[in-house]
C-alpha cells in the first residue's frame, strides 16, 4: 500500500527538561532523513494544544506532521478527537488528500486503542465537514484518513470504527439539515427529511398537518406557527427497538424544538444576529439524526422522535402577547412574550408522546433560552431533570462524546414563578429570573409524571465566526447537531450510568 500524503503523529506536552527522543518517532525520523530527530533536540515543537509541525519525507515527496496533544495530565478521548480535526482542517486546500494517523503515538493513560479509534473518527468526520450546498468553488479537503495500528492490539478496533463512523457521519448528516436557510428548511421541509429517513431506514413515519394539529387540540403548534405562510408540522418517527436485549429500556421518547425560523413573532427580535435564527430547529434536528443512528446502529430501546416544527413571524394571523392557548393536553399557556415560543410548542409534543406512547423515558432538546448561555456559555449545554439515574445515563455519555451537560437544579421556587392568575401556566415571567430553569419548570407541567430530562443547547447548537476560535476544531461555523453523539450514546447503553 502506498504511503498516504501526510503521516501523523501525536506529541504530548514537553517538560522543560531534557527528554530522550520517542521510540515512536523513529520510523518518521528515517522517512524525514534525520530531520525529525534533530528538530526535537531543537526544541523545534512543544506538543501544545493546536500545535501542528510539518516536515517533508524527501523520498516520496510525503509529509509528516506532529500535533501537540497538550499536557499528559487530564489526557482524554477528546485529547484525540480534538487534534484528530486540528490535523484535517489545518490540510484543508493544501493538496493532502490522504492521511494516515500513527494509532501507538495517541494511546496513553485511560485512552485505549478502541476509544483512540473512536475519536480519530469523530475528529476526522467532523474536522473534515463543511457546509458547501451554497458555493460554487469548495476548498479540496482529506479524502481518506487511515489508521496505523502496527504493534498494537486489533481487539474491538474495527467495532469501534464501524460504530462510530456511523454516529459521526449521522451527525453530518444533520448538521446538512440545521444549516439549511429558513427559505427552504420550512416546517414541511422537516417533514419531508423525516418521511425520507423513514423510507430508506423502514421506520413508521406520521406528520400532523395544521388542520390534523387543530383536532387534536394541539394550539401551541398552531398559534406559535400562526403569523407564518408556512403552516406548523408535529412530526413523529418511530423506531421498533430490540426488545429482546436484558436490561434495555423499554421506550425513549425524543422531543425536538424544530423553530425553522425565530423572528420572536409579536415580541421581535433586535436585527442584530438575526440570521442565526436559523439554527432555532436544532433541536429538531438533533432529534432526527438521533433516530438515524438509532436505527442504523440497532439500539436496543424503542425510541419515537417527536420534532414540534414550526416559524415564528409576525403577522396578521400571529399569536400575541395576552393570549390564551390551550394544548394538547388541555392545559392553557397565558402568553406574555411571543418570544419564549419554543416552550409553546414544546407543550404540544410532549403532551402527545407522553399520553400516546406511555414512555419510560422523555428527554426533550432544544436551543430553547438566552439564560442558558449566559449561564453557561456556548460550549455546554444545561441538564434538568429530578431523575437521579437518568442524570446519571446522560452525564455518562456526555462525558464519553465530548459533549458537555452541566446539571442544574429544579425547584418549587421555579414552579411558582411559572405558574399563571389566568391559566394554568405563564411563558414567560415579569423579571429576568433563571431564565433557563423556569423554562424547564413550564416543560414540566406537560410531561405527566414522565421521566424527564430537558436539555437546554442553545449555547452549543451552532458556532458563528467569532464563537468558532474558542471551540474544537471539529466543530464549523455554523450548526453543530449538538446532541446527536450524545443521545445515540446513551440509547446505546440503554440509559445505564458507565
Amino acid at each position: 500500500m502506498a504511503a498516504p500524503d501526510v503521516v501523523v503523529l501525536g506529541i504530548a506536552e514537553r517538560s522543560e527538561g531534557e527528554e530522550p527522543f520517542p521510540n515512536v518517532l523513529g520510523p518518521a525520523d528515517g522517512a524525514t532523513g534525520g530531520v525529525l530527530r534533530a528538530a526535537w533536540a531543537r526544541r523545534e515543537f512543544r506538543g501544545k494544544r493546536r500545535e501542528l509541525t510539518t516536515f517533508h519525507r524527501p523520498a516520496d515527496g510525503g509529509r509528516v506532521v506532529l500535533v501537540g496533544l497538550g499536557p499528559v495530565s487530564g489526557y482524554s478521548a477528546e485529547s484525540v478527537r480534538r487534534a484528530t480535526a486540528e490535523v484535517v482542517k489545518g490540510l484543508r486546500g493544501k493538496g493532502a488528500r490522504s492521511v494516515g494517523f500513527v494509532l501507538r503515538s495517541f494511546t496513553r493513560g485511560p485512552v485505549k486503542g478502541p476509544a483512540a479509534v473512536r475519536a480519530f473518527t469523530d475528529g476526522a468526520i467532523l474536522g473534515g465537514y463543511e457546509f458547501v450546498q451554497y458555493k460554487s468553488s469548495p476548498e479540496a479537503g482529506v479524502a481518506e484518513v487511515t489508521v496505523f495500528t502496527a504493534g498494537m492490539s486489533a481487539a474491538g478496533l474495527d467495532a469501534a470504527l464501524t460504530e462510530e463512523r456511523t454516529v459521526a457521519e449521522a451527525v453530518v448528516w444533520a448538521r446538512e439539515v440545521a444549516n439549511l436557510p429558513a427559505d427552504t428548511a420550512t416546517p414541511q421541509r422537516l417533514a419531508d427529511e423525516a418521511l425520507r429517513l423513514g423510507k430508506e431506514l423502514g421506520l413508521k413515519v406520521t406528520v400532523f398537518d395544521e388542520k390534523a394539529l387543530a383536532g387534536m387540540g394541539c394550539g401551541g403548534l398552531l398559534a406559535v406557527g400562526g403569523g407564518s405562510s408556512h403552516p406548523p408540522r408535529l412530526i413523529v418517527l418511530e423506531y421498533p427497538g430490540k426488545p429482546s436485549r436484558a436490561g434495555a429500556v423499554k421506550t425513549v421518547a425524543l422531543v425536538g424544538k424544530g423553530i425553522t425560523f425565530d423572528s420572536g413573532g409579536i415580541s421581535i427580535k433586535p436585527a442584530a444576529q438575526m440570521s442565526y435564527m436559523k439554527f432555532d430547529k436544532s433541536g429538531a434536528v438533533a432529534v432526527l439524526g438521533t433516530v438515524r443512528a438509532a436505527a442504523l446502529l440497532g439500539v436496543a430501546p424503542r425510541v419515537v422522535g417527536v420534532l414540534c416544527c414550526a416559524e415564528n413571524l409576525p403577522s396578521g394571523g400571529a399569536y400575541r402577547p395576552g393570549d390564551l392557548v390551550r394544548t394538547f393536553n388541555g392545559k392553557t399557556i397565558e402568553v406574555l412574550n411571543t418570544d419564549a415560543e419554543g416552550r409553546v410548542v414544546l407543550s404540544d409534543g410532549l403532551g402527545y408522546v407522553t399520553k400516546t406512547y406511555r414512555p419510560d423515558v422523555v428527554v426533550d432538546i432544544a436551543t430553547l433560552t438566552g439564560a442558558e448561555v449566559v449561564a453557561l456559555g456556548d460550549d455546554t449545554a444545561g441538564l434538568i431533570t429530578g431523575d437521579e439515574p437518568l442524570a446519571r445515563g446522560l452525564l455518562a455519555a456526555s462525558g464519553a462524546t465530548g459533549e458537555p451537560l452541566w446539571r442544574m437544579p429544579l425547584t418549587d421556587y421555579h414552579r411558582e414563578l411559572v405558574k399563571s392568575e389566568v391559566g394554568d401556566v405563564r411563558n414567560s415571567i415579569e423579571v429576568p429570573l433563571a431564565g433557563m430553569l423556569t423554562a424547564a419548570a413550564f416543560l414540566e407541567t406537560f410531561v405527566d409524571g414522565s421521566r424527564w430530562a430537558h436539555l437546554d443547547i442553545a449555547g452549543p447548537a451552532y458556532t458563528t465566526i467569532t464563537t468558532r476560535r474558542y471551540q474544537p476544531a471539529y466543530q464549523n461555523v455554523g450548526a453543530t447537531a449538538f446532541g446527536v453523539r450524545l443521545l445515540t450514546r446513551y440509547l446505546l447503553d440503554a440509559g445505564a450510568a458507565r
